[in-house]
């Protein structure tokens, strides 16, 4: 068996970081990276949606990742979310992460065209074979990609021997049962969506990734560890308080992602930028969705931690 216990707990997606005229700031990604490290989460999945992949270009990204390893490296469980619209671009940025020493490449089917499924497992295992010293993880958000990954898509990929498990971001708890109870001990499977934290870890997922654990690391830390310790009645109540949170940093009418850099600037003292466009940036009225989202966060502190 595989030991695949630095894959293993609290993974913050990581966010895009922005300089003043809306360029990669290598300053930025490594004060946001040494956050984390301070943080003491188990790892980051670097190049996400969270990190506004679909908006970059393949020189941003490796950007972006060459500066999260300048600080990582060593210290934090990397997974590098390599996917772009087409096979070039995805083994480009395989091969790179590979060479930087990252843990795992993941990637999301291609979007636009729906694609049969034998076209989608040669389009992962083309990237898989790019990095060939590098453990793969299958990302699975049929909610944005269009794709779901079906159980006999995920049985043809485990013929792959790099491929180790699956970041489920569908909505559906019993997908990540489903994952598990087919590929057994050998393989994880990551909790997506961070609104059912708890009822992903109880059912099998052993680690989660998650697009707002970066506002809140600590408190998902602490979620982790009453799911760990049996604590479910805490653990519940600290889930609803995070959900509250997370309803709180979707209410604006700019994009979530530029509230949750808002709230880390007012909590952390960390700049980051915006959004990129097409996403939706904060307007002035939203700087009261920021206020608010950050003072929840520190009175669920002072309440758990």
């Amino acid at each position: 068996m595989r030991n695949l216990d630095k894959y293993k707990g609290v993974i913050p997606a990581f966010y895009a970081c922005y300089d003043e005229e809306g360029n990669i700031s290598p300053e930025r990604v490594q004060s946001l990276t040494s956050y984390f490290v301070e943080k003491n989460v188990k790892g980051l999945y670097v190049n996400g949606s969270s990190g506004e992949c679909i908006y970059q270009s393949v020189e941003d990204r490796k950007v972006v990742l060459e500066n999260v390893m300048k600080i990582a490296k060593g210290k934090l469980t990397i997974i590098n979310h390599v996917a772009c619209n087409n096979t070039k671009d995805s083994c480009e940025l395989a091969r790179h992460a590979e060479s930087l020493g990252v843990d795992a490449i993941a990637a999301i089917p291609p979007i636009y065209f729906h694609l049969p499924e034998h076209a989608i497992a040669k389009y992962w295992n083309d990237i898989s074979e790019t990095a060939p010293h590098t453990d793969f993880v299958i990302y699975n958000i049929p909610q944005l990609a269009g794709v779901a990954l079906t159980m006999g898509l995920f049985e043809t990929m485990r013929k792959n021997p790099r491929v180790i498990g699956v970041k489920n971001s569908s909505m559906p708890v019993q997908d990540i049962q489903m994952f598990k109870q087919a590929a057994g001990e050998d393989y994880i499977v990551f909790n997506g969506p961070d609104e059912q934290f708890i009822s992903g870890r109880v059912i099998g997922a052993e680690g989660g990734i998650g697009g707002t654990y970066g506002a809140m690391p600590d408190l998902f830390l602490k979620l982790d560890e009453y799911v760990k310790a049996g604590k479910m009645e805490e653990a519940q109540k600290l889930q609803y308080d995070i959900n509250s949170i997370i309803y709180k940093l979707c209410a604006a009418h700019g994009n979530m992602y530029g509230v949750i850099k808002e709230v880390l600037h007012i909590n952390e003292g960390l700049k980051l930028g915006g959004v990129r466009a097409p996403l939706a940036a904060l307007t002035k009225e939203d700087m009261t969705v920021v206020s608010e989202a950050a003072k929840m966060i520190q009175e669920a502190r002072a309440n758990y931690l």
